[in-house]
């Protein structure tokens, strides 16, 4: 009895396993409607001896479990995180085994089929989806009751968001997160469950965004190149205070004034003429170099050369004449 019964098991976990890996939960768009309608929150009642919830006074079949809202209508299951979707369908491989599990008396809105069943007993899911269907769920109505989970709390927080407060589909995730901090326990609810996207970071300015990515050194020479060039301090040049005139003690007359003093890069300006008692000084003369005056004959030996020349044409008149 034993070996079968952990056969069994090693059956029902081997599909269970590949399903929560290819499952795939498609959640309908605002505006899509599945038949189901809930204006306000539901008005949940546990299921005894079960971990689900269902709703009395609903028009459609209502549950709560371990976290989801569901719904069984059109014979598809669909599941969402608020009581009034978006709904998304769940393929019958996959819905959990306790919502297959609620006795056909907790469905307000039973299908016709149904009513052929015991109304203290589940719905023969088998007879329903098929052979194959129950090849792969085998073992879905055999459990444990007193190994039943505890039922998950309910988020009733949902009550507040009704009309035209009810939040958009990519608000419901981060309500969710903020307002109801539950983990689910099936492997299936697990995937279902859509982790909200978190809000993209502010980006930094372009430059400090490249100055975080450089090393510390590129990062001051990058500041070094954004800061203007420093304009080299030029030396401050004083202005010459012009002395007051002073006058010549014998005359009286104003002495030229100096003239300021020029950069060393600008051409030296002839010196005023100083006047000694109203009389120009005489100009210097250049010196002369010492070949000048090796090369410019002296003036005794200029005037010993002309006088040798004229009494050497004397000598030649004197012989012409003693010749004739």
């Amino acid at each position: 009895m034993r070996n079968r019964l952990l056969a069994a098991l090693l059956v029902l976990a081997a599909p269970l396993a590949s399903a929560s890996a290819q499952l795939t939960i498609q959640f309908s768009l605002p505006g899509i409607e599945i038949g189901v309608r809930q204006p306000s929150y539901p008005q949940l009642v546990l299921v005894p001896g079960y971990p689900v919830y269902y709703d009395p006074s609903a028009e459609s079949n209502y549950f709560f479990y371990d976290g989801l809202f569901w719904v069984y209508e059109q014979d598809n299951w669909y599941a969402s995180e608020w009581y009034d979707g978006p709904w998304g369908l769940v393929e019958p491989q996959y819905v959990p085994v306790f919502i297959l599990r609620v006795p056909v008396s907790y469905y307000r809105r039973p299908p016709v089929y149904f009513r052929e069943w015991r109304r203290d007993a589940p719905p023969r899911w088998g007879d329903h989806w098929g052979h194959d269907w129950e090849e792969h769920r085998t073992g879905w109505d055999r459990w444990n009751r007193r190994e039943a989970p505890r039922p998950a709390p309910l988020p009733t927080y949902q009550r507040r968001y009704t009309g035209d407060r009810y939040p958009r589909p990519e608000q419901q995730p981060v309500l969710r997160r903020d307002h109801y901090q539950y983990t689910p326990r099936d492997a299936v609810v697990k995937q279902i469950v859509r982790s909200p996207t978190p809000a993209p970071a502010r980006p930094a300015p372009r430059e400090r965004q490249d100055q975080r990515n450089l090393p510390q050194r590129d990062q001051g020479q990058q500041r070094e190149r954004a800061m203007p060039p420093a304009q080299p301090q030029q030396p401050a040049r004083a202005q010459p205070q012009a002395p007051p005139p002073q006058h010549d003690r014998d005359h009286g007359q104003p002495q030229a004034q100096p003239q300021p003093q020029q950069p060393t890069h600008a051409q030296p300006q002839a010196q005023p003429q100083q006047h000694d008692r109203g009389q120009p000084q005489a100009q210097p003369q250049p010196r002369e170099r010492p070949d000048d005056r090796r090369a410019e004959p002296k003036k005794g030996d200029r005037g010993n050369d002309q006088r040798k020349g004229q009494d050497r044409d004397d000598k030649k008149d004197k012989d012409q004449r003693r010749g004739d």
